[in-house]
């Protein structure tokens, strides 16, 4: 394999202060498998704000399917002592549980639905894989923030992902109220990356998925984005987002009319583990059909 020494344009957590700089890469890539998944308008809007929100893309049925599908994985002794799963800081109850595309038959469908993938080869101009896979739960009460921060951050800066060429798929499962941890987003803030401060310590990964510290945009940096944008799920990769405590839990209330999403959050369920209830799969271009299908080393 031909391997090459790339610039890094997206440094992070290397300076002594923070920085805001613009996006170099595309946001929508000409060029893919598909072409008509989503309207110009939506294709139109998803660049100019970093992210889409479709409602009713599941019917009923599919989403109570999957909803049982995470309270038997939270029950799961088993699965609940493997490195995959994540609970909340302070408490055994579970947070995340990583690779559910390969620990659930029923999330490994869903990530293999046309409807979420020909979004993603439209906006990437590419086959797809998943670099990451997870269903985050944050139960009532007990459930803690997913504070301010970009995806692709992370992403660059811990697994050597070297473009922003990458989608965060977001799909919500519960209604979405204000008080029970709603995923919350800057638009526009796709365009603007925020460089951290901040040494990465070794093994991050086993305390930043409880609670994140290093990768987090500092507070007047947020604040410039916000004064800039003013108008405060696909989701761009790159944007800022971010999700509140779960305060209260709630019931779920999917009728025979299907299910009403009210904006990018989530919500909880009553008498479970399981409180909101969110899969996310990061989506990247494939390197079989990619341009560029080097092995990249920053530098």
């Amino acid at each position: 394999m031909q391997v090459a020494t790339i610039e890094d344009r997206y440094p992070s957590r290397v300076a002594s202060e923070p920085s805001l700089t613009p996006r170099v890469d595309p946001v929508v890539y000409d060029g893919g498998p598909v072409g008509n998944r989503l309207s110009f308008e939506d294709q139109r809007r998803f660049e100019s704000d970093g992210y889409l929100f479709v409602e009713n893309l599941f019917d009923a049925t599919d989403v109570r399917d999957v909803l049982a599908e995470l309270r038997a994985m939270v029950g799961d002794a088993d699965l609940r002592s493997r490195d995959e799963t994540i609970t909340e800081p302070g408490s055994d109850s579970v947070r995340s549980i990583f690779r559910v595309h390969e620990l659930s038959k029923v999330c490994g469908w869903l990530a293999q639905d046309v409807r979420v993938l020909d979004v993603a080869r439209q906006i990437l101009g590419s086959e797809v894989y998943i670099h990451q896979s997870r269903a985050n739960l944050k139960p009532g009460f007990a459930g803690k923030e997913f504070y301010w921060h970009s995806d692709f951050e992370t992403w660059h800066v811990e697994d050597g992902m070297p473009s922003m060429r990458a989608l965060s798929v977001s799909i919500a499962l519960t209604e979405n109220y204000p008080f029970n941890g709603p995923l919350m987003v800057i638009p526009q803030s796709h365009k603007t990356y925020v460089s951290c401060v901040g040494r990465t310590p070794n093994d991050h990964y086993k305390h930043s998925l409880k609670k994140q510290e290093y990768g987090v945009p500092d507070n007047d940096s947020l604040k410039r984005l916000v004064d800039h944008f003013r108008d405060v799920l696909d989701l761009q990769g790159v944007v800022i987002f971010q999700s509140q405590p779960a305060l209260f839990e709630v019931a779920d209330a999917v009728g025979a009319r299907g299910r009403e999403h009210r904006g990018p959050g989530v919500c909880g369920l009553p008498d479970s583990d399981v409180g909101e209830s969110l899969l996310l799969w990061c989506l990247h271009p494939d390197p079989a059909t990619a341009p560029a299908a080097t092995e990249a080393v920053l530098a």
